[in-house]
């Protein structure tokens, strides 16, 4: 199989394939390396076609010797073309990856698939994370599938939709009084006290592979092609950069061809070390305190923040930061245009795409994918109040009373 090592992201060193996420040379990041030179790009594509409707389909590329044994159905979440969100921008082609479409309905459930069976295959009986709530939903319900024993730590101000959502699956729930920040410094305390498998902590180099299988569906859904723009969300920079990488892996063993496209990320005002690092001009992001609705962005010292500045600018792409209030308005316009209701995350993304467009960034000619994460039922807080219901008489004429000149397609 092509899985050989983890590599340093810095410095190149390698190590074993076991639970360690830093380097012990430099203190760089490891991330997993493999060897694809022997591919065969017509016969990947074959397998690929012909394997399950789900992530596994890209074992190939994935960091196991051996395909694991499969658990909750993630991934294949449907690629939407949003033609009315298009003419509402002003731009020419828009796509959605819809990823709401997973088992606990965020993109979470990938990264979760990967590293609990990375866990599994290294002997862990206990699963844990640190979370911003959809990662907590996920590790809860995808250990309870699996018989494993399962501890989730939360800041305490957590929607309480993403609170309700873990606890049901019988998970050990931690809230901590602080931020994200404060959560995963504790969680990397326990981690070496506690023989746990810590997926976004001690198993981190193989959760984050779950994020490529976004890059790969897309690739796959549009026909084994490329998007020219890809717009995705920022918290500590993992999945945005790991798209690209997912993308960067198929154009170099040959089953894509062209260019990497522009990747566009989106931050919230209220936590936006990124993209204040990205108008600063500076490579490294300063940590902020968060203050925002998108809690599952509220990450102030993103650990990949650096190669998040990194891509955007060799892609000829951006990194932006949207208020609250815009994030509101991305929540509404994506649902009224496309049918799809996003939590936060994803008016986030949606606010910064109109953002590109109204900017002018946006070519007539792009083919442009939004990359939408969590379902608007985890955040349901955001949307309060931003409509009227008409409570009227059970008569005819009380609804035109009410509704006088509103309805819409009267005889």
């Amino acid at each position: 199989m092509p899985v050989q090592a983890l590599q340093c992201k810095e410095c190149d060193s390698t190590y074993p394939l076991d639970a360690r996420y830093v380097c012990e040379r430099c203190f760089g990041p490891l991330e997993v390396a493999y060897d694809h030179s022997g591919l065969d790009a017509a016969e990947a594509k074959r397998k690929i076609q012909a394997g399950p409707q789900t992530i596994w389909r890209y074992a190939d590329f994935l960091p196991f010797a051996a395909p694991p044994q499969p658990g909750l159905p993630v991934g294949l979440t449907p690629l939407q073309r949003a033609p009315r969100l298009a003419e509402a921008l002003g731009v020419g082609e828009v796509w959605i990856k819809n990823d709401t479409a997973n088992p606990t309905h965020s993109f979470k459930d990938r990264v979760v698939a990967v590293a609990l069976a990375k866990a599994q295959e290294l002997g862990y009986q206990v699963v844990a994370c640190a979370s911003t709530g959809n990662l907590a939903n996920a590790v809860a319900a995808h250990s309870a599938a699996a018989g494993l024993d399962s501890y989730v730590f939360i800041p305490a101000d957590l929607e309480e939709q993403k609170v309700l959502a873990t606890g049901v699956y019988g998970t050990n729930l931690v809230a901590v009084r602080g931020t994200y920040d404060d959560v995963n410094r504790l969680c990397t305390e326990i981690s070496g006290e506690r023989d746990w498998a810590f997926v976004n902590v001690n198993v981190r180099p193989y959760y984050a592979e779950g994020s490529k299988t976004i890059a790969f569906e897309i690739a796959e859904q549009l026909g084994f092609e490329l998007p020219d723009r890809v717009v995705a969300p920022i918290a500590s920079g993992s999945l945005f950069t790991k798209i690209a990488r997912g993308f960067q892996e198929w154009l170099d063993v040959g089953l894509l061809a062209g260019e990497l496209p522009s990747f566009s990320g989106a931050q919230a005002d209220g936590c936006s070390p990124v993209a204040q690092a990205y108008e600063a001009g500076r490579d490294l992001c300063r940590p902020v305190k968060p203050n925002t609705i998108a809690k599952s962005l509220a990450i102030g010292d993103p650990a990949d923040g650096p190669y998040a500045l990194d891509l955007a600018r060799r892609s000829a792409g951006s990194i932006d930061s949207v208020t609250d209030r815009e994030i509101r308005g991305g929540i509404r316009l994506l649902a009224q245009t496309t049918g799809i209701f996003t939590e936060t995350a994803g008016g986030v993304t949606t606010a910064v795409l109109r953002k590109l467009a109204e900017r002018g960034d946006i070519g007539s000619d792009e083919r442009v994918v939004a990359v939408i994460t969590g379902d608007g039922l985890k955040t349901l807080d955001a949307v309060r109040g931003s409509f009227e219901a008409h409570e009227i008489e059970p008569s005819l004429a009380a609804f035109e009373h009410a509704l006088a000149g509103a309805a819409v397609g009267a005889v």
